[in-house]
């Protein structure tokens, strides 16, 4: 399983996108931050609410220079037929990735090897490939968009200005800290 810190492995793997199935490569998008968000399955409770609420702050993402892509062990055309069928996963607009035989949910640590799933995922990396942050987590529990994209921000924060941190519950725009000039008892 990749670690914080570390380059990812290229991988390629076919996307739904725009009306179209299609064979990209991680480091098609090296450059960008990515946002991974992996979940169970196709057709069913929890995912779309999470898909759609992703879809929804897309624009935001993309203001931070990320390329969400969401990912299942379903194939493209299941995810195009979920796509065709659902007004909801209508909504979504960014690639959605194809792993039906669980090789990037493995190498990512969600693979539910007893049911050929995948759990709960999101995954932020920075343009040159390396993994900042992660959330795993049982599938009965739906994440929050707005918190990943928090987590987007403060981690291109932290790239962009070397030397200062961002603290608990720090949202774009807020007050960050210096190690070693900020002490604590003055948060």
């Amino acid at each position: 399983m990749v670690k914080i810190g570390e380059q990812i492995p290229d991988m390629e793997f076919e996307v739904y996108h725009k009306n179209k199935i299609e064979k990209v490569k991680f480091s098609d998008y090296k450059g960008k931050w990515m946002v991974l968000v992996f979940y169970p399955a196709d057709f069913t409770f929890i995912c779309p609410t999470e898909l759609v609420e992703v879809a929804h702050l897309e624009d935001e993402f993309k203001k931070e220079g990320a390329q969400v892509i969401s990912f299942s062990t379903d194939t493209a055309f299941v995810h195009k037929a979920w796509h065709d069928n659902s007004p909801t996963i209508k909504e979504v607009n960014y690639p959605m990735g194809a792993d039906p035989t669980g090789a990037i949910c493995k190498e990512f640590g969600t693979y539910i090897e007893e049911e050929g799933l995948s759990l709960r995922g999101s995954f932020v990396i920075d343009p040159e490939g390396k993994l900042k942050a992660y959330e795993i987590h049982d599938n009965s529990i739906g994440r929050n968009a707005k918190e990943l994209l928090r987590k987007v921000q403060a981690a291109k924060f932290v790239a962009e200005n070397k030397g200062q941190v961002c603290p608990a519950s720090w949202a774009k725009g807020s007050k960050t800290l210096k190690p070693g000039v900020d002490l604590i008892g003055k948060i």
